[in-house]
């Protein structure tokens, strides 16, 4: 509360609070310092930056004034009632400054800041002689700006006695200042080693340690880490007289304080409310008639309402403030959390790079490995070689010298003996050392390649990905609708969601209460599906995926195909000639041939009604009217191929017409304004025709099964209208089969 106690100009609990138009409070010596007062030449100018003049003489101050400027200020402005009496009259109230041609030099008064940070302009006395300016001169107006809104006040000639004294918040800051005393001086220092301990002086609010003025300076010292840590008043707990109730302050709404009376009637209390002014007045007020066409009404009445009133917004408040409450204990949960989930996520960092550091150190030990055998290997094939050769050599020498010694005999016949085997074995001998046999086998070099650029880059790519699956995805309800046979449906995920989602599975049943199946897999929100059964309930369902796995599925959404049909004709699908118009629901054709327009919708399953009206029939043509396949011939009669059902028609008769087989002649056709209704029952699995509200003969087609679109076949010679979303014929109702 402590706050609400102080004002927003000089940051101390309020002394003499006054009430601004704005409904704002600030100190009177505040307001002192803070109004202005201008020429009217000068009142183009905002409040706070008007030219000052120079200050008077020192000889000109009134006689006691401090050297500060607060006190020069309230000296020079001194607006209560007591400086008033003292000889200052209205003028005390009012503030004068120069004009800049008085003050001699262009500058403007520099502004200085409270506190609480508003910036204002301090008051200077008003220089010789400005009190004695004729009566010729122009008119001054004095106004104050409310440092919290920074709207403008203009004072009236009373000045500041013209804005009402808040006596009751004068009376909490009073019970407050002693209540707080009291808890000051019952609050006992926390580290003192004496007993009893010393009273504390001050509260550290971020150690939460209340300290005495000696235990603060040595424990905690205004330096270092204890610099920026703020020291506050001890609290005043709820017990202390003004901590938390009305203190005992012995002075309640009614308990010996004096009653306020008139500010402009000093011997009248307040008695009436004025509702348009918004400010009690007393009974000569409105004797005087000065709020003679105000709304005026009881004070007892209007406190009352105030309080109820106050009290039902302090409820409103009341709930705001406990779910602040309830949302900072969430906050502190979810530090903890955060607090908990980073240490775990550490040592699982750790760990994976403690893996990583041991499978590269066995990898390691296994090149190593590699790298020994390698050189082991060289090393014994070398060796072989060094030996081998060292023995053929040895031999070469030994059969040399012998050759030698066996030339310098000089016996022919011993020679001859000889010489032939000899002759042989220096041939083989020399044969030994053939090409390749003085090369190594074996180089020096390593043929060992390790190719680490690949596990450097992984190394150096190595980040946090997301491990986890996506979370539920939540079904858009109110983006989720039906249309005819074909369904919408959206979904989102759910806030505050970080794990990345690459795409969704979108499952559809059967319309029957059957298996989900897949209907649609990719990265968009919002899917139709169409050619769904009509009047089925159908089950949805989605579920999202990443490089993780598949998320769980979302909640199921039941959906409600149309009961009955609503489609027009497919000018996509039709024949060049046919011309349709009334938003594709009338068709005519440009051809004399016979061309084949189809519906928008395709049937599967259920009972269906349409029914065409001949808005025009010239030369008794033959229009065909029934059903067929998305692949029909569409540039001859429906019905002359296998992919149509067909009941052709003229002025007197009409024919069943399937794979250009004509069958069950019926009498009566049709004329213009004639009506042919078309029924079909793929519970029944027949189709059925109508002329005028009347069966044209029997069932014309049974045992069909499949995907049907609604067909007709005509040329220029009639015009067609559409009418669908009909209710099936009474007689066809009876026979429907349940749950359809």
């Amino acid at each position: 509360m402590e706050e609400e106690l102080k004002c927003p100009v000089c940051g101390s609990l309020f002394r003499e609070p006054i009430i601004l138009p704005c409904s704002h409070n600030v100190c009177l010596p505040c307001a002192r310092t803070i109004a202005v007062q201008t020429p009217e030449s000068e009142q183009h100018l905002p409040p706070l930056l008007h030219p000052r003049g120079p200050a008077p003489p020192a000889a000109a101050a009134a006689p006691g004034a401090g050297a500060g400027p607060g006190a020069a200020a309230g000296s020079a402005a001194c607006l209560d009632s007591e400086c008033a009496a003292g000889g200052g009259g209205d003028h005390a109230d009012k503030l004068s400054l120069h004009s800049e041609t008085d003050s001699g030099y262009g500058s403007y008064t520099p502004s200085l800041k409270s506190p609480n940070g508003v910036r204002v302009l301090p008051l200077v006395p008003a220089p010789p002689g400005a009190a004695a300016a004729p009566r010729g001169a122009g008119p001054a107006s004095s106004s104050l700006t409310c440092p919290q809104c920074h709207r403008s006040a203009s004072l009236d000639q009373r000045g500041l006695r013209g804005f009402q004294r808040n006596r009751l918040l004068e009376a909490i800051v009073q019970r407050y200042q002693q209540g707080r005393a009291a808890a000051a001086a019952a609050a006992k220092c926390q580290l003192c080693d004496r007993s009893p301990p010393e009273p504390a002086a001050v509260l550290c609010e971020q150690c939460e340690v209340l300290y005495c003025a000696a235990c603060q300076l040595r424990c905690h010292p205004a330096r270092g880490p204890f610099a920026k840590h703020r020291l506050a008043p001890p609290p005043a707990h709820p017990g202390a007289p003004g901590g938390g109730g009305d203190g005992g302050g012995g002075k309640g709404a009614g308990g010996g304080r004096k009653l306020p009376t008139c500010a402009e009637h000093d011997l009248e209390n307040y008695s009436m409310y004025c509702v348009s002014c918004r400010s009690p007045v007393c009974y000569q007020c409105l004797e005087e008639g000065k709020h003679s066409k105000h709304d005026v009404k009881a004070l007892g009445a209007m406190w009352k309402q105030h309080k109820a009133q106050l009290s039902q917004a302090l409820n409103g408040v009341s709930d705001k403030a406990k779910e602040a409450k309830e949302f900072l204990v969430q906050l502190k949960n979810l530090l903890q959390q955060i607090q908990e989930n980073g240490l775990d996520y550490e040592a699982c960092l750790v760990a994976q790079c403690d893996a990583l550091v041991d499978a590269l150190t066995r990898q390691k030990a296994k090149l190593l490995t590699k790298v020994t055998k390698e050189r082991e290997h060289k090393l014994k094939v070398v060796w072989d070689q060094i030996n081998h050769c060292t023995l053929k050599l040895r031999q070469s020498t030994g059969l040399m010298e012998y050759c030698l010694e066996v030339i310098k005999e000089n016996d022919p016949s011993g020679f001859l003996q000889i010489s032939d085997a000899l002759i042989k074995r220096v041939q083989v001998s020399q044969e030994q050392w053939v090409k390749g046999a003085l090369e190594p086998k074996v180089s020096a070099e390593f043929d060992l390649t390790l190719d680490s650029e690949p596990l450097l880059q992984s190394i150096h790519q190595l980040d946090f990905i997301q491990m986890k699956l996506p979370p539920v995805p939540l079904l858009q309800l109110e983006k989720c609708c039906t249309r005819n046979n074909s369904v919408t449906l959206a979904w989102r995920m759910p806030p505050l969601s970080h794990n990345p989602v690459e795409g969704y599975i979108l499952e559809l049943d059967d319309g029957d209460g059957g298996q989900f199946r897949e209907v649609y897999v990719g990265k968009e929100t919002l899917c139709t599906i169409d050619g769904l059964h009509f009047n089925s309930t159908y089950n949805a369902r989605v579920k999202a995926f990443n490089s993780s796995g598949v998320g769980p599925y979302s909640k199921t959404v039941i959906l409600q195909t149309s009961d009955v049909a609503w489609f027009t004709f497919d000018p996509s699908s039709a024949h060049r000639d046919i011309v349709l118009s009334n938003d594709n629901q009338t068709a005519t054709c440009n051809s004399y041939d016979d061309r084949v327009v189809l519906g928008t919708a395709a049937f599967s399953k259920g009972v269906h009604y349409w029914e065409l009206h001949v808005d025009r029939y010239d030369n008794h043509p033959d229009p065909a009217f029934g059903i067929a396949r998305i692949n029909v011939v569409k540039d001859m009669m429906l019905g002359k191929d296998d992919k149509a059902w067909a009941m052709y028609v003229d002025n007197n008769r009409s024919w069943f017409m399937h794979c250009n087989s004509h069958t069950n002649r019926t009498e009566g056709g049709v004329s213009k304004g004639a009506t042919v209704g078309v029924l079909l029952d793929l519970n029944k699995h027949n189709l059925t025709f109508y002329i005028n509200g009347q069966q044209q003969g029997p069932p014309a087609f049974e045992n069909i099964e499949g995907v049907f679109m609604p067909a007709l076949s005509l040329n220029r010679n009639v015009q067609v209208t559409l009418h669908t979303g009909l209710e099936v014929p009474q007689c066809v109702k009876q026979t429907k089969l349940p749950n359809n």
